[in-house]
């Protein structure tokens, strides 16, 4: 009995550390440059929700400035120099220069910042050190999952998925057999069908449809292109000028508007089309 007393009051001193820590470190993000401990840090309430939804690059750079900085090896470990190889995300026409590290590549390459806004936040929702191993199914979504410091369902997913062919139609399953067949180009056909799109704050939509226009590899690339999975990402179906009535079987449990914290305050169609024009019922 004396045992499980001492061990109960061992436990509760043990929360209260911890309680006091975390109340100790709840304090607004230093500016860039102050110190700051790395306990102080790890537990800074930025780190959580709701914090998390306003922070701004700045302040995530202030201790994390290193992701943005160059540091693609010359050589690897095997000894393949990075000049003499291809990497998969070099292989469509938009992508010019260099291999790149990872968060440069969606941030600060010059393909980035034309056709994309991410921001730090849109991926990282959250960073809590209890419980990186969280995995669904669970009871609301925690902005991380099994160690990963995302989620990648919600993020990697939008523009790493497999090319639906099957939904759009396309003669043949893969878009590199089908595009001389459709004309090499993604806007012939949507020029009437879905062109309610793209408009989102993580990116730039006009910018994306003039590049679209001038190479079907802008669209392809984040439609199947850079794939990392085998499945597609439900997009939204917003209604479009001219959209059929009837909703297709597939896209009958699809949402009809974006994700609330991703919406620009007053979207607007990229493109309209005539009613007469968007009758393809798969789309």
């Amino acid at each position: 009995m004396k045992k499980t007393g001492n061990l109960i009051a061992r436990s509760f001193a043990t929360v209260l550390l911890l309680w006091s820590t975390m109340l100790s470190a709840a304090e607004p993000m230093q500016p860039a440059g102050a110190q700051m401990d790395y306990d102080r840090a790890k537990w800074n309430p930025i780190h959580f929700k709701p914090l998390i939804d306003t922070a701004k690059d700045e302040q995530c750079l202030a201790c994390h400035k290193e992701v943005l900085e160059p540091s693609v090896k010359a050589v690897s470990p095997a000894g393949v120099k990075s000049q003499d190889a291809l990497a998969w995300y070099q292989t469509l026409n938009p992508y010019q220069g260099d291999q790149e590290t990872f968060h440069r590549r969606h941030i600060s390459t010059p393909l980035a910042k034309e056709l994309m806004n991410l921001q730090c936040n849109f991926c990282h929702q959250g960073n809590d050190p209890r419980e990186e191993a969280v995995m669904p199914p669970t009871a609301e979504k925690a902005g991380f999952t099994l160690r990963k410091m995302v989620d990648p369902t919600e993020t990697c997913l939008k523009c790493h998925g497999k090319h639906n062919s099957e939904v759009m139609g396309l003669p043949k399953p893969t878009w590199e057999e089908s595009r001389d067949m459709v004309g090499g180009s993604c806007v012939n056909c949507h020029a009437a069908i879905r062109t309610v799109r793209h408009q989102v704050n993580y990116l730039k939509a006009d910018a994306i449809e003039a590049a679209g226009k001038k190479d079907a590899d802008t669209c392809f690339g984040c439609h199947g292109g850079r794939k990392w999975y085998r499945i597609g990402f439900p997009y939204p179906r917003h209604a479009w000028p001219g959209a059929p009535a009837k909703t297709p079987d597939w896209a009958k449990d699809r949402p009809t508007e974006s994700d609330a914290r991703f919406r620009l305050p007053q979207a607007t169609a990229a493109t309209s089309a005539p009613a007469t024009m968007a009758t393809d019922a798969k789309n």
